[in-house]
């Protein structure tokens, strides 16, 4: 570690918590009650090195642009004292990142802000695909009839027939589904170009993940009924086979099929940039910390990730 570092530690819960290294054995952070986690009436102070710890791993957070190190100090000790804590606009991280970079951001914010939403449009998939095919149609309810009516009229918007209507309704929840791990992983150019390749890399799989999901779907329908095709017999035979792999019917089914590509969206996406990050050796390096009450020298051994 040196003087100016971002630097973070994992806590138990799954969160992470960051601060700024002074380089004199102490960390400018927001941070409650020395000696505890919580942020009730959080406030920016200095501790000791082993207090920001509590017995963890310490890791330094790369960037490719980063501020002067009197820069970073200057603009953690002007926060001093500050209450301005707000989990989702301004956390540990914000300021963190503020203070090498002069914007703030927050990782942990964007990507659960973009799981959030690329599971909110599963979830809405899920819980809206069986109505609408069910009312849209000349022929309402969930019988055959009725799930092969709301599939065609769907279908119908993009000039095709029944064969279409999965990948029509499923279209919606898959855009958002992408449109999230496109904000979740965009570019940063603060930050290591092995980082911004392997994110690159996840918004590419994650529209690659939602086309193969489409097309293997609609595959499914055409071959896995008693009749095989994409005539009207075919489709409903393909989504009530598919529907009886999860003890449903015709319903469950189309749910399965437009529901697939929102959720291959957000898996191959960040599925993705987990595999690249780690083929591309994007590794942040971590420190032992100093124990309670043996402070010494800035310079901590460091240790291999």
């Amino acid at each position: 570690m040196a003087k100016g570092d971002h630097i973070y530690v994992k806590r138990p819960l799954g969160y992470t918590h960051h601060g700024i290294d002074c380089g004199d054995g102490t960390v400018i952070h927001f941070t409650g009650e020395p000696g505890t986690t919580t942020k009730a009436a959080a406030s920016v102070a200095r501790s000791m090195m082993s207090e920001f710890a509590l017995d963890s791993i310490v890791h330094v957070r790369d960037y490719a642009k980063k501020d002067d190190p009197q820069v970073v100090i200057g603009r953690a000790e002007s926060k001093l004292g500050s209450k301005e804590y707000h989990l989702v606009t301004n956390n540990c991280e914000h300021f963190a990142t503020w203070c090498c970079t002069g914007r703030t951001a927050s990782e942990q914010v964007r990507r659960v802000s973009s799981l959030t939403t690329s599971g909110a449009a599963t979830a809405t998939s899920l819980g809206t695909t069986a109505g609408a095919v069910s009312a849209v149609g000349s022929v309402a309810g969930v019988s055959a009839a009725g799930v092969m009516s709301g599939l065609g009229t769907a279908g119908g918007l993009v000039g095709g027939g029944a064969a279409a209507g999965p990948l029509v309704i499923a279209a919606l929840p898959a855009a958002i589904s992408i449109g999230a791990v496109q904000a979740g992983l965009r570019s940063d150019e603060t930050l290591p170009e092995e980082e911004n390749d392997a994110r690159r890399d996840g918004r590419i799989a994650s529209v690659a993940g939602a086309a193969a999901a489409g097309a293997g779907g609609m595959a499914a329908v055409a071959g896995m009924g008693a009749v095989a095709g994409t005539s009207a017999a075919g489709i409903a035979s393909g989504l009530a086979a598919i529907g009886g792999l999860v003890g449903g019917g015709m319903v469950a089914g189309t749910v399965a099929v437009a529901a697939a590509p929102a959720v291959l969206a957000g898996i191959a996406g960040y599925g993705a940039y987990a595999i690249s990050r780690r083929l591309r050796g994007v590794r942040q390096k971590k420190v032992i910390p100093p124990q309670a009450g043996l402070e010494g020298p800035p310079d901590t051994p460091e240790i291999e990730p």
